[in-house]
């Protein structure tokens, strides 16, 4: 058997979310507070040893809570855990199975369970609030419900746990009360959940909350080793050593003894006096070893405290996670059915190398000396770490979404949390020109261009796609630019070029990733596809496939006539910026140019710079506007153009230092020494926009 997956109500930031859970390890992925720590929690707190407290509830339930009124109709909220099961009838013997699922479904296959956090008995919490806050002459009173259950020991004694079994209807569940006492021994008998937390603290010997690996190592023997036969060898040594010893004290104290003779105690009457060493193996190992680092080519020692973090991180996780496997298997009555072992932040000191292989490793640990036909683990692993995604299956990845949630009952919204399984994310087929790449195609490009180049697409708050190398460089400084906020924001900025970009329309908006393209126009010949053309020539078209894909027509013209509001698409989660024209004033006269790529724009928007020789593209720019557009269309589609060096010659350029005084003073800022091409800073503003609406809303 195994958990096959939860439902969390109303607990801190998980209003209302589902989370599946793969037969062997699961990743929970996404940005800083996104609500990865309280789906450990809420297991926890159901599972395992942690109390409640009232601000575990979600924002809306404490609403609700300082919102009740007694005796009107309405209820006060519970925080409520649903657990369902995955049964396999033949690896469970078929009484137990038979016993679980006519307790709790009539489906052998799967089970379910709820788990409550309710009030008990609201009359009698609303007279102890009557009394601890009563209401004064003005109808109010000093305290809020929701603080009277923070002090402490009220939550605890007016809300309690409360189980229900459940059954799938065709639109809803079913639950059926159990008797708590039934229901917290079926919940035991069916999952044991244990935690190896973030905060470690294996590297301050000093710290109140110190785990440091000797202790680790001692807790490792007693729990799990002593046994039988082991316990038998070490009883052996330490007696022997424990007669040792009382020779030796024997010998030791025989002065003293005689000396305390003297004072005619013991008398003739009374019992002698004996020093006797009284070593166990317990206390043995636990008081009075040390774990010390043995050089392997001088047998020298090194205390504990003189190896790596990252070693002694990898090593008590180790020991953890095996402590649990073993505790569950020595269960030895009314063993749980299944076993999850949440792992919070393994990166914590590790390099890269190690977190790659760290999910491996810990299966290692799992599997080595497991006997015969027992199950391992569920692992749930919550991290920050790009290098362990890079090692996980796509499927296995569970993205936690920080987002704002309307509450539909009192219409305000609060911050929230969307969980998104990448094993139920299936790309739509895509039609490429008559083209059709399947959803297994997409599906398996997207896995390998993210596992090559970009797991931390799951940690970001939004993504630019771009054309190439260039727009790459130079974005850095654009958004200094353009948008200098979007450098407080986590960024993924992903080169898919041109072809490229539609493929990753369905996993952002699957993950509700707000995201920019960047890309080029292409203008060709309509004649002649493979063959460019200048962007202002007749019945130009774009040969850009992203373009293509996205709007119905694929003409420049018709591109160059699409608004703001036609480029923003997918309900505000997607904006595409590319090539338009532009008006540049040139000596005094408005000109209008439109630029095929990235370098010709930025040529036509700078043309300052290039005329004055501050920047080049290797030719001399003619005064005819007309000249001056096919020479820089020719120049930049040449072999011997080198966009990389373009770009390195444009982040290298800084503008006259007497300039930089003179516009400092005179604007009080430092101005721009290029400017960023007018569809790149259009596309950066949007995303500021859209990523500090997102921030006022969460």
């Amino acid at each position: 058997m195994r958990l096959h997956s939860i439902s969390v109500r109303n607990f801190r930031r998980l209003k209302s979310i589902d989370l599946d859970f793969e037969e062997k390890e699961t990743v929970f992925v996404g940005p800083n507070n996104s609500g990865k720590t309280s789906a450990t929690a809420v297991m926890r707190s159901f599972l395992g040893n942690r109390d409640f407290k009232v601000h575990d509830f979600s924002v809306s339930s404490i609403s609700a809570i300082d919102a009740y009124v007694n005796g009107e109709e309405q209820s006060l909220p519970s925080i409520d855990l649903d657990l369902w099961f995955k049964v396999d009838p033949d690896a469970v013997s078929f009484g137990r199975v038979f016993a679980l699922a006519t307790t709790l479904s009539t489906d052998f296959s799967e089970i379910g369970i709820r788990c409550a956090l309710t009030v008990d008995d609201v009359n009698e919490l609303w007279r102890q609030y009557d009394l601890a806050f009563p209401v004064d002459q003005n109808g109010e009173r000093k305290r809020s419900l929701s603080h009277f259950l923070d002090l402490e020991g009220n939550l605890k004694k007016h809300f309690s746990v409360q189980f229900s079994s459940l059954e799938r209807t065709d639109n809803d569940l079913l639950p059926t009360p159990l008797d708590p006492k039934d229901g917290k021994k079926i919940l035991s008998s069916l999952v044991r959940v244990d935690f190896v937390d973030a905060q470690r603290n294996i590297d301050d010997e000093n710290a109140a909350r110190s785990n440091r690996l000797s202790e680790a190592f001692a807790t490792y023997y007693r729990r799990n080793l002593e046994k039988a036969e082991l316990a038998e060898e070490a009883i052996a040594i330490i007696e022997q050593n424990n007669e040792n010893l009382n020779s030796h004290y024997s010998q030791r104290f025989a002065p003293l003894m005689t000396m305390i003779g003297g004072l005619g105690l013991p008398s003739d009457n009374d019992r002698a006096m004996k020093v006797v060493s009284t070593l166990s193996s317990e206390d043995a190992l636990r008081g009075n070893t040390e774990l010390f680092y043995v050089d392997a080519n001088t047998s020298h020692e090194l205390p504990e405290a003189y190896n790596g973090l990252g070693f002694k991180n990898l090593v008590f996780m180790a020991i953890q996670i095996d402590h649990f496997y073993r505790q569950w298997l020595a269960t030895e009555e009314d063993r749980p059915l299944c076993q999850v072992i949440f792992v919070e932040e393994p990166e914590v000191h590790l390099h890269a190398q190690v977190q790659q292989t760290f999910i491996r490793q810990m299966w290692d640990v799992l599997t080595e000396g497991r006997p015969d036909g027992e199950s391992t683990p569920q692992l749930a692993v919550t991290t920050h770490s790009s290098h362990i995604l890079d090692t996980v299956d796509f499927s296995k990845i569970r993205y936690f979404r920080r987002k704002s949630i309307n509450d539909v009952q009192n219409g305000e919204s609060f911050h929230g949390t969307t969980v998104h399984s990448l094993a139920q994310f299936q790309p739509e087929p895509i039609d490429l020109d008559g083209e059709v790449i399947s959803p297994e195609a997409a599906l398996s490009f997207l896995k390998k261009y993210l596992r090559l180049t970009h797991c931390d697409l799951f940690f970001s708050d939004a993504a630019i796609l771009v054309e190439g190398s260039v727009e790459k460089l130079l974005l850095p400084r654009m958004i200094d630019f353009a948008a200098n906020s979007l450098n407080k924001k986590y960024l993924t900025v992903l080169e898919v070029g041109g072809a490229y970009g539609m493929r990753f329309a369905g996993l952002l908006e699957f993950l509700e990733i707000p995201y920019l393209i960047i890309t080029d126009i292409d203008s060709v010949d309509p004649a002649n596809s493979r063959k460019n053309c200048i962007a202002t020539a007749d019945n130009a078209v774009s040969s850009n496939a992203t373009l293509g894909y996205f709007f119905d027509d694929s003409s420049v013209k018709a591109l160059a006539a699409k608004t703001k509001a036609d480029r923003e698409q997918a309900d505000g989660m997607r904006f595409i910026s590319y090539q338009t024209p532009v008006s540049i004033d040139v000596e005094g006269q408005a000109q209008i140019f439109h630029g095929r790529t990235l370098e010709e724009t930025f040529v036509y928007e700078n043309l300052v710079l290039f005329r004055n020789d501050a920047l080049s593209i290797g030719i001399d720019l003619p005064d005819d506007l007309a000249a001056l557009h096919q020479d820089v269309w020719k120049r930049i589609k040449s072999s011997t153009f080198k966009k990389t060096e373009f770009a390195m010659n444009v982040l290298a350029y800084e503008p006259p230092q007497q300039q930089d005084e003179e516009e400092g003073a005179n604007n009080g800022v430092a101005q721009l020494h290029w400017n960023v091409p007018q569809y790149i800073f259009e596309g950066l503003v949007w995303l500021d926009g859209q990523l500090s609406q997102n921030a006022e809303e969460a």
